[in-house]
């Protein structure tokens, strides 16, 4: 498709290229994420004498949230158990995190310390005492005379010499919140529990989901490794993701995320603009969303088809979505198809729905129903990242769904997807990109509303912490979260046949238009044939089209 050759588009084309997105309502917004290297082992179950029953016990889990230029280098600052009834993600939770989206001053560096859970006193000591001079150096002011006790039970950590946990609280504002991060991830991916225990123990004081950008991705940074020493990782985020909180309450949260940030509406926008450049002359035309959602992206590319010189063509769309997307919409893809059909009888488009309410994973040509003489349209947006590659599974569905949508001839595929590196690489470095990645994220968001507004904590635990958990947490299948960057995913499309057009002047001009709407630090560019989103110089989402 050569979408640069022509410039005569009619007016409805040309209408859908500015016209406004406030009216788009997303699905989730929840899909947002360089280097694969060998680095310390991931932490095992066994050889260590280290328990979390204290943090189980007395402070907070996900698995029961309830329902509330160029950017070829980049400077913005580089993330539980579950046997709780609390989390970090409910109102009702630990006051280390939210127990008032009124009062945030209980948000700022949460519940007293609950105890390290080591086995013996003096050996938590010590190793408090090598924290304090890895991150502050040797010549800090923690005395070296300390008598420690552990309180049985709640393993209650209890200074007795001149250092209590005052002393400990001073300390903070000394220490760098990301650094000790880093430290603590070392700490885990090393098997550390000691070190780790007391690395979890500052940040339960640092973190607060009401704080600046850094602090809230802390707090979600803590509970992923947390649920990874726990193996619950899995848990959390099919709960957040499926169950809790109710469709409606979800829905709220994510259309919060879609109205502050444009990830969502420049995945929209640049894919409708190449979709309707490719199909502009076809009469008859078959769109397949693997993430069909609400529907929402093509109510304006049916609008605009319908003023189509000649009249608008017949429009088929195939809306794959796996059934756990149910919960978000209140029901089935049938709630989708009777929307986007009143769209199209109100403009008076031929129009015809299909829903294939499975998994893309599991997708198979027949699914499709793909007929003789229709232009085919395939979207991929934010989604295929989700697909288990060969580093998962034999079956690698990734490569293998590329190929099946290549045998189907279509005229233009779009692909969107963050970009960032978390697919294949070994915990401790993925820890750093997703540390990277969303804080610039955060930043992002933060420009937007007042830091205790309870509407984004709660959009930012709902629609963002699940997936930050996920990649911190899990592993091998139970890890969906999976992000490739855009050269990793070109030598995909290639190796499954497809070849790379460079996106018309219109898709730029209309990606730029929208961020016109938001923070000058979100950047654009265009470059190897691919838009580039990022947050001052960190380049967060691309979207390319491919034939």
């Amino acid at each position: 498709m050569q979408t640069s050759q022509n410039h005569q588009n009619s007016a409805g084309i040309h209408g859908l290229y500015h016209q406004p997105m406030q009216e788009i309502e997303p699905y989730y917004l929840s899909d947002f994420q360089i280097v694969e290297n060998n680095v310390s082992p991931d932490i095992g179950s066994q050889g260590t004498n280290l328990s979390f029953q204290a943090y189980n016990e007395q402070f907070f889990t996900l698995e029961s949230a309830p329902a509330v230029s160029s950017f070829g280098s980049y400077d913005s600052p580089s993330a539980v158990s579950v046997a709780s009834n609390r989390s970090p993600f409910s109102t009702q939770g630990s006051h280390s995190y939210v127990s008032d989206a009124q009062h945030s001053s209980d948000y700022l560096y949460g519940s007293p310390i609950s105890g390290s859970s080591v086995a013996n006193g003096p050996q938590m000591w010590d190793k408090l005492k090598e924290i304090e001079n890895s991150l502050l150096g040797p010549e800090s002011d923690i005395s070296d005379s300390c008598n420690c006790c552990v309180n049985s039970g709640s393993h209650q950590f209890k200074a007795t010499g001149q250092w209590d946990v005052t002393q400990m609280i001073e300390m903070i504002p000394r220490l760098d919140l990301k650094q000790v991060l880093i430290v603590c991830a070392q700490a885990v991916a090393e098997a550390d529990m000691p070190k780790t225990a007391g690395l979890m123990e500052l940040l339960e004081r640092m973190v607060s989901v009401a704080g600046d950008p850094i602090q809230r991705l802390g707090a979600y940074l803590l509970e992923g490794l947390r649920a990874r020493l726990e193996s619950s990782g899995s848990i959390i985020y099919g709960k957040l993701k499926c169950k809790e909180p109710t469709s409606s309450e979800l829905m709220s949260y994510m259309t919060i995320l879609y109205q502050i940030c444009p990830y969502w509406k420049f995945a929209y926008q640049s894919a409708n603009v190449v979709i309707g450049e490719a199909i502009k002359y076809e009469s008859r035309i078959h769109i397949i969303d693997f993430q069909i959602a609400q529907g929402s992206q093509w109510v304006t590319l049916i609008q605009a088809l319908a003023g189509r010189a000649g009249g608008p063509p017949l429009i088929r769309i195939t809306g794959v979505d796996d059934s756990q997307s149910a919960h978000a919409r209140g029901g089935g893809l049938d709630i989708v198809g009777q929307r986007l059909a009143k769209v199209a009888e109100s403009c008076g488009v031929p129009f015809e729905f299909h829903s294939a309410a499975m998994c893309g994973s599991e997708v198979e040509r027949e699914d499709l129903r793909v007929r003789p003489g229709e232009a085919i349209a395939v979207n991929f947006p934010y989604v295929l990242h989700h697909m288990p590659d060969e580093s998962v599974s034999i079956h690698n569905h990734r490569d293998r769904l590329l190929r099946l949508v290549k045998s189907l001839s279509p005229k233009v595929v779009t692909l969107v997807e963050q970009e960032s590196n978390t697919n294949t690489s070994p915990f401790f470095p993925r820890f750093i990109e997703t540390l990277d990645y969303y804080t610039a994220m955060f930043e992002s968001i933060d420009v937007t509303r007042p830091r205790d507004d309870p509407q984004r904590i709660r959009a930012e635990q709902n629609c963002v912490a699940r997936d930050i958990v996920n990649m911190i947490a899990c592993e091998e299948t139970e890890r969906v979260e999976r992000h490739e960057l855009l050269g990793k995913w070109k030598s995909r499309f290639k190796m499954a046949g497809f070849q790379q057009f460079p996106l018309s002047s219109a898709v730029t001009d209309a990606v730029r238009d929208l961020l016109k709407e938001y923070n000058e630090n979100y950047r654009i560019e265009e470059r190897d044939g691919a838009l580039y989103l990022g947050w001052k110089n960190r380049p967060l989402a691309t979207s390319s089209a491919w034939w």
